[in-house]
């Protein structure tokens, strides 16, 4: 791969062209939770901003999240674009500077305590956020316009609290907004958040309340073409909205050792749905500047497949899009089920007022199917699947019914890890559709033949052969073809074998490879595949981070065959550093140093969040952000994105919520597909489908173990990345930190071999998070690190970024027969090849 060295400071046309094109996207990740016809607003005129997030605004998240542009667009800087005259310069100023001492107190206590502890300090204030302060500040801007914009950021590291100023809203944010409401003609409240907020407080006295998200860095301008009427939002929910304690998920969350998931299988819509539990905004939900009309045209079955035929029309006054959305309930037979479940959903095209479009949603039988953990199967019971349809979970129509005269088992699987617990179950069987569709002329039950259904019945592997040693072969002959992968193999050692599991480490320990920061070819990039093989040709593959762009450094120069990259970025926590400590870890020149060398720039576009992506509920957005991050790989030499992530959003409250996809795993899975197919069109570049698996906190986040029934696995926690790696065939997934029922999850044989590979027949690779095997203390309070052998042993290719006692672990597992993962060279060998197939690929 050419790696595009850029000489001038000046913006580059590319990055114009990618600004634009998430500019333009934007809208449809916005999701209008509410309008009593003040949206949207005439452009230009004087106009009152005020909110945490009117200056301040956040394009993304903080951690590996976070991508380092060369500017984003505030909301202010974007309202002044469109035409508006800002009148509340002053409370923006005067805000500014309350926030800053708050962050400089806040950060600098931080410090001391890190210090007291005898810990590092970055990674003792990772992904913490300084508590909104507490003011008292006029309201007087000129106008009859009012935009509170309400902002929360959260990352890698820390968990959101359930606190005022962060899930809650502050006494102070909810006088001035209820304040502003009363005193301007027109009031919009705008979040700028990458999850819920609680707002009960306000939400039924003011007018217009837009769930700008976060997405990018054209983030004020894409605001004010929504709020002027320019583009309107068509998102939908991608997660249920409701007040913190309402979550099944809340009880027992952020314990550090061990996190129980007693909900099971009743997560998000699947829980407040079927338990008739309060929310605020409930999943799918989302209005437009016009109203749309859906009629079910027809429901049909054929060679497996179930399709919904429905016309959407568009009924109001003003063009918009609709997101027609299908959904299932499962008969009760055998297994407990929620209400309902989502089986599809198709987005229209933009619709002029009176048109209509017909839409058709396909989804196969066999996905309505339960597992039954006692009879290791997943199982169609006998009955009627009612089929809806709708533009929320709570707003659906039935559709018609598919009966089974008898149960069908689709497919017979092998027992994974499992929970001591019983999961939650309802007290009340809810019935779903029955008396409507008796009652309803035209609607019909459809009959299918269970011997119609195919029954998958998996083979699980044995122990791998070893490929006898042979000569030394370069991997140029690799490459012409003169040899194969498996030549290459026989020819190298078993030391040698063992680097290429493992990443390009430093001997010596340093802090920048904690942060993602590794690779020697492109400055800031987080890590690399080893280097230590150079005398046979092999070639290196570059990772950078993700998911809401290209995370590399936007500056560096050429040090012989290195880059070196600027004082690291990455948010507030590096305010527990000096500008002189970060200069330091980062190795920077000094100023006269600086001026001698060529500075090299490689600015890269920060798409939308991962959650905001979702919300657009359009598969061909998702693919276009994707395609913008393969294009930027191509250009500064990534070969692999470390993302996207689409762990489910099973509580509100885990820090890196922002960065996943929704509660519920076919939208998940479907946007996962989407990027990875936009990504790997290109031909040299690849994903990193990630956290696999059940990465859904952050506290403790290398050492909590999250305690998960079977069932709950394979329906909500595994089927998301089941669907990606079906659809689109990621190149690389990336195992999560934390431990899966008493057992890290890069360390599980059965995640990562039965299921992955067996089951879902997966021939990529798997690598580790950073440092999940040392680096970060050498056990938590209750579970030890896991083990590089133990990776190699469940079938988990790479351990990244490496460190010395990774190699130490595997030889001694190759020698030890008491080692607790004893190996075989052959074991090595089947890691290495599928390393060497991705190299062979993609270099």
């Amino acid at each position: 791969m050419e790696k595009l060295r850029i000489t001038s400071p000046e913006i580059q046309t590319f990055e114009t062209e990618h600004i634009e094109k998430v500019r333009r996207m934007a809208p449809e990740c916005m999701v209008l939770l509410k309008n009593d016809e003040v949206l949207p607003i005439r452009p230009g005129g004087r106009l009152a901003l005020y909110g945490n997030g009117a200056r301040r605004t956040i394009k993304g998240g903080t951690g590996s999240g976070d991508v380092n542009v060369r500017h984003f667009v505030n909301v202010e800087e974007g309202l002044e674009n469109a035409g508006f005259e800002i009148t509340t310069k002053e409370w923006l100023d005067a805000y500014d500077r309350i926030l800053a001492e708050s962050k400089r107190a806040y950060f600098a206590e931080l410090r001391r305590q890190a210090d007291a502890l005898d810990v590092n300090p970055l990674m003792f204030a990772m992904g913490k956020t300084a508590p909104e302060p507490d003011y008292q500040l006029p309201l007087e801007g000129e106008g009859d316009t009012a935009v509170y914009v309400l902002a929360r950021i959260s990352g890698e590291g820390a968990d959101r609290l359930a606190k005022e100023g962060d899930i809650k809203l502050t006494p102070t944010e909810v006088r001035d907004i209820l304040t502003l409401n009363e005193k301007y003609e027109r009031f919009v409240l705008v979040l700028n958040v990458g999850g819920m907020v609680d707002l009960e407080p306000v939400k039924e006295q003011v007018s217009a309340i837009l769930l700008m998200s976060q997405p990018g860095t054209p983030v004020g301008d894409a605001l004010a073409d929504v709020l002027t009427g320019k583009a309107y939002p068509s998102g939908k929910l991608a997660m249920t909205w409701a007040p913190i304690n309402n979550y099944a998920s809340t009880e027992g969350f952020g314990d550090p050792n061990d996190t129980d998931y007693k909900e099971g299988i009743y997560v998000g819509y699947r829980y407040f749905d079927t338990f008739s539990v309060k929310n605020t905004y409930p999943f799918g939900y989302g209005i437009g500047y016009t109203t749309f009309q859906t009629e079910v045209e027809d429901v049909a079955y054929k060679d497996g497949n179930i399709s919904v035929k429905a016309a959407v029309t568009n009924i109001g006054t003003s063009a918009g899009k609709e997101v027609v959305q299908v959904y299932y309930c499962a008969p009760r037979n055998g297994i407990d089920k929620p209400c309902k479940e989502l089986a599809g959903y198709a987005k229209t095209e933009e619709l002029a007022a009176g048109e209509t479009q017909t839409v058709t949603i396909t989804f196969p039988v066999a996905a309505m199917s339960s597992y039954h953990p006692e009879r290791e199967s997943w199982i169609l019971d006998a009955g009627v699947y009612y089929v809806r349809v709708g533009n929320s979970s709570q707003v659906t129509q039935l559709a018609g019914g598919i009966s089974l005269k008898e149960e069908v088992v689709v497919e017979t699987v092998k027992k994974i890890s499992t929970a001591k617990f019983e999961d939650l179950k309802p007290q009340q069987i809810f019935e779903c559709g029955e008396e409507e569709l008796s009652e309803r002329a035209g609607l019909h039950v459809i009959e299918i033949n269970p011997a119609d259904i195919a029954c998958v019945a998996n083979v699980y592997s044995e122990e791998p052969e070893e490929i006898p040693q042979g000569e030394t072969v370069n991997w140029a002959q690799v490459t012409a073809k003169e040899k194969t992968v498996e030549d290459f193999i026989a020819g190298l050692d078993d030391e040698q074998l063992a680097y290429l599991c493992i990443g390009a480490y430093k001997d010596a320990g340093d802090i920048l490879e904690v942060i993602g920061n590794a690779s020697k070819t492109v400055a800031g990039a987080a890590g690399e595949t080893t280097s230590r093989l150079q005398e046979t040709g092999l070639p290196s593959l570059v990772m950078a981070d993700g998911p809401a762009g290209i995370r590399i450094s936007p500056q560096y120069v050429l040090e012989g065959n290195e880059t070196k990259g600027g004082p690291p970025a990455g948010g507030d926590m590096f305010l527990v550093y000096s500008a002189e400590e970060l200069a330091a870890m980062a190795g920077a020149d000094s100023e006269k140093e600086q001026d001698e060398k060529q500075v090299y720039y490689h600015y890269c576009t920060a798409i939308p969040i991962g959650t905001a992506i979702a919300q657009s509920w359009n598969d061909q957005l998702a693919e276009s952000c994707g395609d913008l991050a393969g294009n930027e790989m191509e250009r500064f030499g990534i070969h692999i994105w470390l993302a996207p992530a689409l762990n489910i959003q099973r509580s509100p409250l885990c820090g890196r919520n922002f960065e996943y996809f929704s509660e519920d795993p076919l939208l998940s899975g479907m946007m996962a597909a989407a990027m990875t197919k936009g990504v790997q069109k290109h031909a040299n570049s690849a994903v990193t489908i990630k956290h696999y698996a059940c990465n859904n906190q952050e506290t403790n986040r290398f050492f909590s173990n999250s305690n998960v029934s079977e069932r709950a696995m394979r329906e909500i926690y595994l089927k998301g990345f089941e669907i990606c790696v079906k659809k689109e065939s990621p190149h690389f997934i990336m195992s999560s930190y934390n431990l899966i029922n008493g057992e890290h999850a890069c360390n599980c044989r059965d995640i990562l071999t039965d299921v992955l590979r067996d089951e879902w027949g997966y021939e990529g690779v798997v690598m580790t998070d950073w440092l999940v095997t040392g680096g970060m203390g050498s056990r938590g309070e209750k579970w030890p690190c896991a083990s590089a052998a133990g990776n190699i042993k469940a079938g988990n290719d790479l351990t990244m970024p490496g460190i010395p006692t990774d190699k130490e672990d595997i030889m001694n597992a190759l020698s030890n027969a008491d080692h607790p993962y004893r190996l075989t060279r052959a074991n090595l060998q089947v890691c290495a090849r599928r390393i060497l197939n991705a190299i062979l690929k993609l270099a």
